[in-house]
């Protein structure tokens, strides 16, 4: 059973039609399968250019070793984000660039992004083949940019005096070379695969211009290092450890910030943020609004298509909350099915105009149920329930999330796939959840939510009620 279970895993690595790459776009498929074919020519030109020699060999395999360890202590965070990963993995490339001829720089990722894939992160196969093969190219072609350099600028040994200097200076340009070139391999399939990607918004920010003048920081060092004395790789290695957790801190920061299955706000960074928001609108006395979002009957979608498939739902309504709202304002996640959305500046019919138009919005979404390009679509709506507070009536951010609830009740009662509004009442939506007539006249029944958001107010009044008593004792 075993034996026929793993023999079945095999066929499908090795069923080369079921390949994800045959999913990509025609030009996106073509360009990742041209970057890798590129990666095979330039290994070969440089392996028969290349004097093969053992204390070559050895140093190459000590810098396999140390880049092995070095990658494989990379947090799996780090390759969940989206986007362009600033890893430091040139860093140990480019010393074989310089000091060993370039076919071993060529070769070096293979091995290096292997360890990533099977120790860190179990990425799709072709796009790491295709981000080893933009490294192979980039440093390769690093490699003999410092051999364009006379010798007596650069040359194979560090030298003395401004010689040192210049052999540096060359070690810094060629790493650019390298670093850049897969950089922007990686880019343009990025924007192959999302023309909408703004790369100016994401290229020359002040932390992707920092995490480049880290990168080739500690590989021009690292390079001097092991150029002076190869025994010194061993000190080396704990310094590359420790810039690497530079490089992941704000990616930690990030993630803690956020809801991992949807990328919105997790509930306590949105009431932080809400909280001061809140706080700003009161001193400046100008209107805000709060916006509750419950996805229509999602548990229908769990229960036929699976929890993956509700994943992808989760994913496409908080991708429609950021397109569809202005960039000032903020969208979290509640938990389950249900988000917030705060919309400072706004008043109760801006605030039921954006949420209308959310809400057209996602009814009119067909989100597939998998990769396959004739994937079966599911079509959900969304209800929503907005709370405004005007200039003239501070509030605290309970008494805004209790009526926002009870209007998103009353849209839930109404058929759903609804707008409701209801102002903040002291009674912080008492009335709704108890059943008693709201100001359209409509008999409600109590919702489990609002009641609980009830009682839990109510509560936090006795106990506070009862720590002053205890207190003026």
């Amino acid at each position: 059973m075993q034996a026929s279970s793993l023999t079945a895993r095999l066929k499908r690595r090795v069923a080369v039609r079921d390949w994800l790459w045959w999913q990509l776009p025609p030009l996106l498929r073509a360009y990742v399968a041209a970057v890798p074919t590129l990666a095979v020519c330039v290994i070969a030109f440089d392996a028969t250019k290349a004097h093969w020699r053992g204390s070559d060999l050895v140093l190459f395999i000590l810098l396999v070793c140390c880049s092995a360890i070095s990658v494989a202590s990379t947090p799996r965070i780090m390759y969940a984000v989206p986007g362009v990963t600033r890893d430091l993995s040139g860093a140990w490339v480019i010393p074989a660039a310089i000091l060993l001829p370039p076919v071993y720089a060529a070769l070096l990722p293979i091995p290096m992004m292997f360890v990533l894939w099977w120790f860190v992160h179990r990425g799709v196969p072709h796009r790491t083949v295709f981000t080893a093969a933009s490294h192979s190219i980039g440093y390769g072609l690093a490699s003999w940019v410092f051999r364009a350099f006379p010798a007596h600028f650069a040359g194979s040994a560090v030298g003395s005096g401004s010689h040192a200097l210049t052999w540096v200076i060359a070690v810094v340009i060629s790493n650019l070379v390298g670093s850049r070139i897969h950089h922007y391999l990686i880019v343009f399939a990025v924007k192959l695969s999302d023309p909408t990607v703004r790369l100016r918004d994401v290229e020359w920010t002040g932390k992707e211009l920092q995490s480049v003048l880290v990168e080739v920081d500690i590989g021009a060092l690292l390079t001097l290092v092991i150029a002076i004395a190869p025994e010194l790789i061993v000190i080396a290695l704990p310094t590359v450890l420790l810039m690497r957790r530079f490089v992941v801190h704000p990616v930690l920061i990030a993630q803690s910030r956020v809801d991992a299955k949807t990328g919105l706000l997790n509930v306590s960074t949105w009431e932080a943020e809400t909280e001061a928001e809140l706080s700003r609108a009161v001193r400046t006395r100008e209107p805000l609004s709060i916006a509750l979002v419950d996805i229509d009957h999602f548990k229908i979608v769990n229960d036929t298509h699976g929890h993956l498939v509700g994943d992808r739902v989760l994913k496409a309504i908080a991708n429609a909350l950021t397109t569809q709202s202005r960039d000032y304002d903020r969208a979290g996640r509640f938990g389950g099915e249900e988000f917030v959305l705060l919309l400072p500046q706004t008043v109760e019919a801006d605030a039921t105009k954006i949420a209308e138009r959310l809400r057209k919005f996602v009814e009119g979404m067909e989100i597939p149920v998998d990769e396959r390009p004739d994937a079966p679509l599911v079509r959900v709506t969304i209800s929503i329930g907005v709370t405004t507070m005007t200039r003239n009536e501070p509030r605290v951010l309970a008494d805004l999330l209790a009526a926002a609830d009870s209007a998103l009740y009353q849209a839930k009662q109404a058929g759903r796939n609804r707008v409701a509004a209801a102002a903040p009442d002291d009674d912080m939506g008492m009335q709704a959840a108890l059943g008693d007539t709201d100001q359209t006249g409509v008999q409600v029944q109590g919702d489990p939510t609002s009641l609980s958001l009830c009682l839990t107010w109510s509560l936090s009044v006795l106990m506070s009620a009862r720590h002053e008593i205890v207190a003026f004792r």
